[in-house]
């Protein structure tokens, strides 16, 4: 029989042992970064019956209840009021229709630090967070800390649907 020379393995250092833990709990802690998830579904309107469903009435009479994003429809135009808008938290944007016919949107990130805003008064919407507003008619800072107008999304109407593209 012949003796075969058997070579212990070598156990991890300890160095190793913690990158790997390390890079795990990253990995991890990355994963929960990502799922945020806004259940609040609130949404803010000017000029609608409180009654109404579109004045923030439940997801199921809401056309955007599906994500509202890459050609699904986001709203009725007569959702919008004129000189006003309204705001879709779910999709962190907000449509306005600052002329008759003339929709906009804009994104309902503040400019400052991030803040998620839903506070939308006539044709202003304003942060929580510091006290920022801004234009729903170009999206244009009304009043400071924040010095960079919202960021502009685009929208399509086809018939009386406006869609977020």
């Amino acid at each position: 029989m012949t003796s075969e020379s058997v070579q212990p393995v070598p156990s991890p250092s300890r160095r190793t042992v913690v990158a790997a833990v390390g890079a795990a709990g990253l990995a991890v802690a990355l994963t929960a970064c990502g799922s945020e998830d806004d259940t609040s579904g609130s949404s803010t309107e000017q000029g609608a019956d409180a009654s109404s469903p579109a004045a923030g009435g439940d997801e199921a009479s809401s056309p955007a209840a599906d994500g509202g994003a890459g050609g699904a429809a986001l709203a009725k135009t007569s959702d919008i009021p004129e000189g006003g808008g309204k705001v879709f938290s779910d999709e962190k944007v907000v449509v306005s229709q600052p002329a008759a016919g003339d929709y906009k949107a804009y994104s309902t990130i503040c400019t400052h630090q991030g803040c998620p805003m839903t506070d939308l008064k006539e044709d202003v919407i304003s942060c929580a967070c510091h006290g920022s507003q801004f234009s729903i008619a170009d999206g244009s800072v009304q009043k400071g800390p924040a010095t960079k107008p919202l960021e502009a999304k685009q929208v399509t109407v086809s018939g009386d649907s406006i869609t977020l593209a």
